[in-house]
């Protein structure tokens, strides 16, 4: 009787180190999801994204711990090591397979995730890419690609593993104004001082142009768009304006504008735009 006393106590002690294991896991993993579905919704709302396309990260978590918790069931339990042993190196074969398969799958699921958490770009950011010259405002960022939508209405789709590996330049981090040099090239015949009073005052007097100067700068009398001769040319003198917008967009848009109205006052001014003869 005492024997079989003494038996029923080591089965016992037996299971209580894999009972222990399973309820930790339990707690770890509802804590562990708890964390990571919160980031993932501060995260969304930054991105301006439905956290829906990132929940797929709290469960892997959840599958982590509990794959974990079960490993060290098997090693917990002498009579289990062989059984466990034979089950993990399947286990290993198989997800070995699985990742090859699949890796350009999940090489672009983790550059999502790694965009997700530095931010290079969000939702909204007007962003071009130094490779290739491509630029637009990035609509979209899922799990497997980013889409940006083109100032031509159209949509440039690019996987996460090759966008995390380009040159970007952001226009609307921190601070999306941009310096807009606005260059025109006279014939050295014509009147510079005139062409520089007129592009002074179109450029200043542009709805869309900013004025950047601080409160010394105003006292000092600075120009709110400096307007310089900064190159002589083999036909002309080309001058440049140096006029702030708010974002990429408004600047284009002022450039076009200024072209038109300076090349009409221009004119009327008897201005020549140096032009190269073929």
């Amino acid at each position: 009787m005492l024997l079989s006393f003494i038996i029923d106590l080591h089965k016992i002690e037996t299971l209580i180190a894999p009972v222990g294991i399973i309820a930790f896991a339990i707690v770890f993993a509802r804590i562990g999801s708890m964390l990571v579905r919160g980031y993932i919704r501060r995260s969304s709302r930054i991105l301006k994204a439905d956290p829906t396309n990132y929940s797929f990260i709290q469960h892997a978590v959840s599958l982590v711990i509990f794959l974990s918790a079960v490993f060290f069931v098997f090693w917990s339990i002498p009579q289990l090591h062989d059984l466990g042993k034979t089950l993990f190196a399947g286990a290993g074969i198989l997800a070995a397979a699985i990742g090859f398969a699949s890796q350009e799958a999940f090489s672009n699921i983790i550059s999502g995730i790694f965009i997700v958490i530095y931010k290079p770009f969000s939702v909204g950011d007007n962003i071009k890419l130094v490779s290739n010259g491509q630029a637009g405002v990035v609509e979209d960022i899922t799990l497997r690609h980013t889409i940006i939508k083109s100032n031509e209405n159209k949509r440039i789709i690019i996987t996460n593993s090759v966008i995390s590996r380009e040159q970007i330049i952001n226009s609307s981090i921190h601070d999306p104004r941009m310096e807009l040099y606005f260059e025109v090239l006279i014939s050295f015949d014509s009147d510079h001082n005139k062409a520089l009073e007129i592009m002074k005052a179109e450029a200043e007097n542009h709805p869309m142009s900013l004025d950047v100067r601080n409160d010394r700068q105003k006292l000092d009398n600075q120009d709110k768009v400096p307007v310089r001769i900064v190159a002589f040319e083999n036909i002309g003198m080309r001058l440049r304006a140096s006029i702030w917008a708010a974002d990429d967009a408004h600047a284009y848009e002022m450039k076009c504008g200024l072209l038109k109205t300076v090349k009409e006052k221009f004119d009327a001014a008897g201005i020549k735009v140096a032009t190269q003869m073929s």
